[in-house]
């Protein structure tokens, strides 16, 4: 009987989870899975939102039971694993029937999927991890607007909501959602990160035990820095291990794992020339921290990095401060991208809705986002951290944010995106830089010229040239 109002493939945690969100909010839906046995499990074990679901156990019972003109979620493993279940399921549809990419595709290939697609093609951004799946995640859609208006009903419904807003926002054409969501991941990756080296520094060089650190990230989510990050740092730290009884953190091996989506940001930012330093440094320090037995050998050669910093030097409060500063710097750099984007791909990406599309389900949800899509709604060009009340913030914490790196620097601390996000504000408050020098050097050895401030154009020769 076709009455599902929704088709789902793909039952691993996301797409169980995203499942029963969408039963929970009232809508029919028809589940598949490669795997017939979790298919039936799935269904078993839905409770009182089972009568919604109706399991299938083959591709073409899926379509059966959906309700024409059909919509379907793919929620598979990114790449090849999407081409090869729309291939498989494209024949079996009809003209007007409308696939749903709901994973972490790479937003190129979304294009190219959109571009080759036979029929209606959707590719949307889903943050919040399983509990943002089952009880309400952020969406960031991407395709035709007309797809998009289809199944937004449905999408809103089952989104997170700030102030009753869904946070289930249309983003433009093509990729857009999926190249949202990449950013989104680039700016946790930066976020996650700066957390870790404040955690670093209390656990290493201000000898504070677990339950310390845990309070402290507790209180700091009670002021500027309150966001989910923040939140779940607090029971991180304080968590302890069923297994031994000591603090769970100590039990965890110190090597951090990642799917591809940082990765693909720091990539992408380099073709738009787009400068991303403290989420290029985040995924740097990831692929560092895998190298344990390296690191062991270094540590072995060089000496124990990280050692005490003297109370009088450095203090909680200005460890606070410099995670306000390195917040405000990522999520600049993160937005600056998305501009470069719009920019460059055409897609009139809508910044303020962005913004406020984070403001909830999401994992980098935060405080600071309702004001920063108020600083975007009145200029989405100018850089996050020229808006006044950002400013206001980098003028209140920047120079604990030189006293930690500084600190850190001595301490024999890494802190990778710290560092890197001072780098950046300092780089953007220099009207008179030094790729002067550069540009010299590209002349002397390659002829590539040089601009000057008292003349109009380029292609300006020093005197090593033979020709001037």
């Amino acid at each position: 009987m076709s009455d599902a109002e929704i088709g789902l493939i793909g039952l691993g945690t996301m797409g169980a989870a995203l499942a029963l969100n969408i039963a929970d909010n009232g809508y029919r839906i028809a589940v598949w899975n490669r795997t017939a046995a979790r298919t039936q499990e799935f269904h078993d074990e839905a409770g009182d939102l089972a009568p919604r679901i109706t399991p299938t156990q083959t591709l073409k019972e899926l379509v059966a039971a959906i309700a024409p003109p059909r919509a379907i979620i793919l929620m598979v493993p990114a790449g090849d694993p999407v081409d090869q279940q729309i291939a498989a399921l494209r024949p079996l549809l009809d003209a007007d029937d409308l696939i749903i990419d709901a994973g972490n595709a790479l937003f190129h290939d979304t294009n190219r999927r959109m571009r080759a697609a036979d029929g209606p093609f959707l590719g949307i951004g889903v943050s919040g991890g399983e509990e943002g799946a089952r009880f309400g995640p952020a969406i960031m859609g991407g395709g035709a607007r007309a797809h998009w208006d289809r199944v937004a009903p449905i999408l809103e419904a089952i989104s997170a909501k700030f102030c009753d807003t869904p946070c289930a926002t249309w983003m433009g054409e093509e990729g857009a959602g999926h190249f949202v969501k990449a950013v989104h991941n680039g700016i946790e990756y930066a976020d996650m990160q700066m957390i870790a080296e404040a955690y670093g520094i209390m656990r290493d060089s201000m000898g504070m035990s677990y339950d310390e650190i845990g309070a402290t990230f507790a209180k700091w989510n009670t002021g500027p820095l309150r966001s989910y990050l923040i939140e779940i740092s607090a029971e991180v730290a304080a968590a302890k291990d069923t297994a031994t009884g000591k603090p769970l953190l100590e039990m965890i091996v110190d090597a951090a794992g990642q799917k591809g989506t940082g990765r693909w940001t720091a990539i992408e930012a380099q073709h738009l020339a787009a400068p991303i330093p403290a989420i290029e440094a985040a995924v740097v320090a990831r692929n560092l921290s895998s190298r344990l037995a390296e690191r062991a050998s270094g540590e072995a050669l060089f000496g124990k990095g990280p050692q005490p910093i003297a109370p009088e030097t450095l203090s909680l409060a200005q460890l606070e401060r410099a995670l306000i500063a390195g917040k405000v710097l990522c999520y600049a750099q993160g937005f600056g991208m998305i501009a470069a984007a719009s920019d460059s791909y055409g897609w009139s990406l809508p910044l303020p809705d962005i913004a406020r599309n984070w403001r909830a389900g999401c994992i980098i949800r935060s405080a600071m986002l309702d004001d920063m899509a108020k600083a975007l709604g009145e200029d989405p060009k100018r850089n996050l951290m020229f808006a006044p009340s950002f400013a206001s913030h980098m003028h209140d914490t920047q120079q604990s944010l030189r006293d930690v790196v500084a600190a850190g620097a001595l301490s024999g601390n890494s802190l990778p995106a710290l560092s890197s996000g001072l780098a950046y504000f300092d780089a953007m408050r220099t009207a008179r830089g030094t790729a002067d020098m550069i540009q010299g050097q590209r002349d002397f050895f390659g002829r590539h010229g040089f601009a000057r401030f008292d003349t109009d154009g380029k292609g300006h020769h020093g005197p090593w040239d033979d020709d001037t």
